[in-house]
């Protein structure tokens, strides 16, 4: 892929004064944080490395070290590749299907404020829907696992908090002894249901946290003190068309990682879909899903841009990517072999697993071998080497 000729740092660095000076009073450690790092990936505050090729021996210029943040759009190729590596070992042989839940918009302002409990909560609810009604014996009767991923934007960068769930077409019976599959191939469970049961769930769960002053209502949120007001706003929701849906099943297992490698480990715009900065306002690639899906084209002032882009930073440590059911942590190892093993009784031999690849970050230009660091520099040494050149 070509390196974009607009990047998100880009726009930090040329507006990134104007954005604090605006909003620094309400921006949380973790997006200063977040602010901090985008701005310095990849410049001399960094520090940098010396590359050379394990082969030819090319030696390529000092590069600027990455800020690694997980906020940052350029930081992430070599954690998802790793992570994507790891999956692998995960995946079942069967079609999987793609589920998203949604929080209706109108509780926006407690996720701004009350971020980690309100995440939490999601994906409780959507979690806890798939497994209750994928066991009912009058839908699938089975006992199912997944990955759940959390996203909090839409793609024109405003909150949209939303679950997507990747879903094997199947499970365990209840003793174990062998696996359901699918009634067909393009139905998992019924949409209907599921939004019923997601809808009691996360109201439910909203009713605790307010009942324990768990949530914070200040700021944005601030109308929610009043109890009567939060629970109008609950009661009308509980009538609410809610918006779950699955999409159609993927093609099989490899096209499971295809996916996940769009969705995961990335923030709310990667720097392709930047088009245009002229130091005042962003134009960007966007997908109108409230009218026919058309891409179409977004100018912002750069500050405006900037407010879109750091909402989505998330609390510390928080998780966002989280497995439930066969697929969870605690049973993965005892029973992803019991479903390759029932799986395989019905024709469906265990897919091979590659071989790792190496985690080399780039080539040598002339050779195609790795390349590897062979000298580190500091952030101080490379200020004097600059003085000293100059």
């Amino acid at each position: 892929m070509t390196r974009p000729a607009i990047e998100v740092a880009d726009i930090v660095r040329a507006q990134g004064r104007q954005f604090l000076q605006r909003f620094k009073a309400t921006l949380s450690y973790q997006v200063l944080k977040a602010y901090r790092a985008v701005a310095r990936c990849r410049t001399a505050a960094l520090g940098g490395h010396k590359d050379k090729c394990v082969d030819c021996q090319y030696e390529a210029p000092i590069s600027f070290n990455s800020c690694r943040s997980r906020c940052c759009p350029k930081c992430q190729a070599q954690e998802r590749k790793r992570w994507l590596e790891a999956q692998q070992h995960d995946l079942v042989n069967t079609n999987y299907f793609h589920v998203v839940f949604t929080v209706p918009h109108e509780l926006n302002p407690l996720a701004l404020t009350t971020p980690r409990p309100f995440f939490d909560l999601l994906f409780e609810a959507s979690s806890q829907t798939l497994l209750e009604v994928a066991a009912d014996p009058k839908r699938l009767g089975a006992e199912i696992g997944f990955l759940s991923i959390l996203h909090t934007w839409s793609s024109n960068l405003l909150s949209h908090y939303h679950i997507h769930c990747v879903v094997p077409a199947g499970g365990f019976s209840p003793d174990h002894r062998r696996w359901i599959h699918t009634s067909h191939p393009l139905f998992l469970l019924p949409i209907p249901v599921l939004r019923t049961v997601f809808r009691k769930k996360f109201l439910d769960g909203l009713r605790q946290l307010y009942g324990k002053n768990l949530l914070d209502c200040r700021g944005p949120a601030a109308d929610f003190r009043d109890s009567a007001r939060f629970e109008d706003l609950a009661a009308n929701l509980g009538k609410k068309k809610w918006f779950v849906y699955t999409k159609p099943p993927f093609g099989g297992p490899a096209h499971v990682l295809r996916y996940l490698g769009r969705y995961t480990h990335r923030m709310a715009i990667s720097n392709h879909r930047l088009l245009a900065f002229d130091g005042q306002r962003v134009s960007f690639l966007w997908r109108d899903y409230a009218h026919g899906n058309k891409q179409r084209l977004m100018t912002l002032d750069a500050v405006e841009f900037l407010r879109r882009f750091f909402l989505h930073v998330l609390p510390k440590g928080f998780v966002r990517i989280r497995h439930y059911g066969l697929l969870a942590n605690r049973l993965r190892n005892r029973l992803l072999p019991l479903a390759h093993e029932l799986l395989a009784a019905d024709g469906h031999e265990q897919l091979p697993v590659p071989p790792a690849t190496q985690g080399d970050l780039w080539h040598c230009p002339r050779c195609g071998k790795a390349m590897h660091v062979v000298e580190r520099f500091t952030a101080a040494q490379l200020y004097l080497a600059r003085f000293d050149s100059s």
